[in-house]
């Protein structure tokens, strides 16, 4: 798959890395669906539990490609919050800030992505690039969705 050791070490990384920003999103999510509150709650808390399930699937996925090209992803609460880029929840956000927070991960995660794109194009790995495309466009779709929720 990979052309060159480093370009591998380097898709490792990258997937490893965003197994462990979805799994920080996994629980960042599911913090706002517990302890969301407003007259937004019935909206957000069925959003929110919408989205922890797509992160969920999303988790598993680059992990088991990451599995599949002779990684090891990250498997602990401790690993993800050495190496991913996403920050756990604060615990004291209001609806709206969750929203943005949200908004500023996802768009975030989804920049890295289209680093990952890059690397797994140059070491010749289509179908880890293909996965990053698609799981690319869907958290820019959720970023237009929340954007648009918050007007």
């Amino acid at each position: 798959m990979a052309n060159t050791t480093n370009t591998t070490n380097t898709l490792e990384q990258v997937l490893d890395q965003q197994v462990a920003n979805f799994s920080i999103l996994y629980v960042k999510i599911h913090n706002y669906h517990w302890y969301v509150k407003g007259e937004q709650f019935f909206t957000l808390h069925a959003k929110f539990e919408e989205l922890y399930n797509d992160i969920t699937q999303k988790t598993d996925d680059i992990a088991e490609r990451l599995l599949a090209i002779k990684g090891r992803p990250a498997a602990t609460l401790k690993e993800y919050l050495e190496i991913g880029t996403v920050a756990e929840a604060g615990g004291k956000e209001d609806a709206r800030s969750m929203v943005r927070s949200l908004i500023h991960d996802f768009t975030a995660v989804s920049k890295e992505l289209q680093d990952g794109i890059r690397v797994a194009e140059s070491a010749g790995d289509h179908p880890t690039a293909d996965m990053l495309i698609g799981m690319q466009a869907d958290l820019d779709k959720h970023v237009w969705m929340l954007e648009s929720y918050l007007g």
